[in-house]
Formats: C-alpha cells, sequence, structure tokens
C-alpha cells in the first residue's frame, strides 16, 4: 500500500534498506559529498543513515578530468524507488550537477547512484537496481564492504568476490582518504 506525503513523494509503508553510492570530481568534492549526505541525513523520510569511509579514485571512462572522491550510504527509507530517485536528483541539481551535453562518465560535481532498493530487481525506463556496474568498480564495492555489504548477493557472487575479482591495478586506483584530510560524516542518525 501507498501513501503521499506532503511532499507529493510517494510512499511505502515498511521501511526500506538502501545503499546509494556518491561521486564527485568538480569543485570541492569532500564538501559536495558532505552536503549531499547531510541532505540525505535532514530527509524525513530517511533514516539510520550510515556512511562509508571516502576515497580517492581514478577516473572511470575518460583520463583527462580529476581524481573522484567516492562514498556510500546506507540508510532505510519509506518512499519509493522512483520517489527515491527523484531525491537523490534533487540532491545532485542543488549542488550544480548538470546532466544535458556532458560526456558519459565524465567530470561532476555530484552523482547519486542507487545501488540497492531491500533486494528488489527494478528495470524501468529510469532505474536499473541492483546498479548494473557494481562489480566492475572498486570505487563502489570498497565503500559497500565498509557498510556491512560484503556478503550481499549480486549475479556474479557476493560484494566480496566482486573485490577478489578485480585487478591489482584496480586495487592501486584507489586510496582512502584520512580521516584528518575531511570533515567525518560517519555517524548515524535515526
Amino acid at each position: 500500500m501507498r501513501h503521499s506525503n506532503s511532499s507529493g513523494c510517494a510512499k511505502q509503508l515498511d521501511n526500506t534498506l538502501c545503499y546509494v553510492a556518491l561521486g564527485s570530481n568538480l569543485g570541492d568534492s569532500i564538501s559536495y559529498l558532505n552536503k549531499a549526505i547531510q541532505a540525505l541525513g535532514d530527509h524525513p523520510d530517511i533514516t539510520q543513515l550510515s556512511v562509508s569511509k571516502f576515497y580517492k579514485s581514478k577516473p572511470h571512462g575518460p583520463q583527462d578530468q580529476p581524481d573522484y572522491i567516492n562514498a556510500a550510504v546506507k540508510f532505510k527509507t519509506s518512499l519509493s524507488p522512483e520517489a527515491l530517485l527523484d531525491v537523490l536528483q534533487e540532491i545532485e541539481n542543488n549542488n550544480q550537477r548538470v546532466r544535458q551535453g556532458v560526456v558519459r562518465w565524465g567530470a561532476r560535481t555530484l552523482d547519486l547512484d542507487l545501488l540497492f532498493y531491500a533486494d528488489k530487481v527494478i528495470e524501468t525506463k529510469r532505474l536499473s537496481v541492483p546498479h548494473p556496474r557494481i562489480c566492475e568498480r572498486l570505487f563502489v564495492l570498497l565503500p559497500l564492504q565498509d557498510l556491512g555489504a560484503g556478503l550481499k548477493r549480486l549475479g556474479k557472487g557476493t560484494i566480496k568476490d566482486c573485490i577478489h575479482a578485480l585487478s591489482e591495478k584496480a586495487l592501486n586506483d584507489i586510496k582512502e582518504i584520512a580521516d584528518d584530510d575531511k570533515s567525518s560524516h560517519r555517524k548515524n542518525t535515526s
């Protein structure tokens, strides 16, 4: 059964566990990630927010762009998948995300990708969940592992299996960012 909140977002009755990847490589990337984390934590339909470590990684796709700062969050929400996607895109837009005429996998101020919506498989025009390229991206896998999702099942095995399958070069292209290099938002909110 669905309900609508005051903002018109479709809501589910239960609280669904979700995982979202965050990335940025333009401007003050750490600040953009922290603003996104704060916006998610402040949203009335999102609870129990947990944040992974932050990682610096080489760009995926065109190499003539700055390195990325990546993280992931997990939380519970009463929003439907499409309504959650709307919230994520609103947060991106509020942080100067540009979509028109952008090179695929190009530089961006903020990118928020819905990775998992409970254990549901969703294929719509706007949304593919689980995210189809999770197992190819160490900058997504390591933050997921930080959040305790290492045993989460994918078509190619678990998150841990996918990490072990990546090449040594991929493992060398990503580094954890020390706490003193960023403002830490690794707290839980309810």
